[in-house]
């Protein structure tokens, strides 16, 4: 799923024109306090929130969805946690759009003259004084390019797309976490945030991906490590493998976590309640 967050003045205009835009099954979220937020809630008010289905008045969404300031939303039930609120909606929708004052960590673009990236915590991509300076070509475009959001569910279903998948009786998965602490006396991890080495990770991860594929017995491996600031307790990092059985599929979910950790140019800066730092500094 392509996520992307639209904040300002205009936001919701510009939401709906960038929905017609996109090829896919969409999914529009809005703040309650944004114009689009409010017309939802017009429409079936609920406690949480309220997710309306292809809404005749705006035929080019498939799904909408108000987000509480709780983070709390209702279509599929209230969860907790940002991370959840996407993993919810990514295996079934191709984009995401967020509107109004987001506190979604996915690629943004900033409206209004005086917005500041450091105002947001995704990654900006485009930036206008308002919605009219917005090419939506180029907005399209930059939104292909971006880092899109993958969950574990994603992986297993592709791999399970794969040709050999008839002759697969196992798919083992490894999923990496924000650990708040290692031993109960430590100070407590806040958040860690992931840079990349563009193109080079990527390419490496491909590799890596390949080399393990060949294995005999390995019928798919897929990985993806979500870079930017991640949280206590939410999910850094996936590795689904299908193989014919257990013991090639356990082998090689260790083996490639091991080399995506050794290999793969992706740094790491921790932020405690006491102090922040680039991990591989301290090693």
């Amino acid at each position: 799923m392509q996520p992307i967050a639209i904040v300002g003045p205009g936001a919701a205009d510009l939401a709906t024109a960038l929905t017609d835009r996109l090829d896919g099954r969409t999914a529009v979220v809005a703040r309650p306090e944004s114009d689009l937020g409010e017309s939802l809630a017009g429409d079936e008010a609920t406690d949480g929130g309220v997710a309306v289905e292809a809404p005749e008045n705006r035929p080019d969404a498939d799904t909408e969805v108000t987000l509480e300031e709780s983070g709390e939303w209702t279509g599929r039930g209230s969860v907790d946690g940002l991370d959840a609120f996407l993993d919810g909606l990514a295996p079934d929708h191709d984009y995401l759009v967020g509107v109004g004052d987001s506190r979604l960590r996915v690629p943004t673009l900033l409206l209004g003259a005086d917005a500041e990236a450091e105002d947001v915590p995704g990654t900006v991509i485009a930036a206008a004084d308002e919605p009219e300076g917005v090419d939506l070509n180029n907005l399209v475009a930059n939104l292909d390019a971006a880092e899109p959001w993958i969950t574990r569910e994603t992986l297993v279903r592709r791999v399970e797309a794969s040709a050999d998948a008839d002759r697969a009786g196992a798919v083992a998965t490894f999923t990496g976490r924000v650990r708040a602490r290692d031993a109960p006396d430590d100070d407590r991890t806040t958040h860690l945030g992931f840079e990349k080495y563009e193109g080079v990770a990527a390419e490496r991860m491909d590799a890596i991906e390949t080399e393990l594929t060949e294995r005999d017995g390995v019928f798919d491996v897929r990985m993806h490590h979500r870079t930017g600031v991640i949280e206590a307790g939410e999910d850094i990092v996936f590795v689904v493998v299908l193989a014919g059985h257990r013991r090639e599929a356990f082998r090689t979910v260790e083996d490639g976590i091991d080399r995506l950790k050794d290999e793969v140019p992706i740094f790491k800066k921790e932020a405690t309640e006491a102090e922040e730092f680039w991990v591989h500094r301290r090693d």
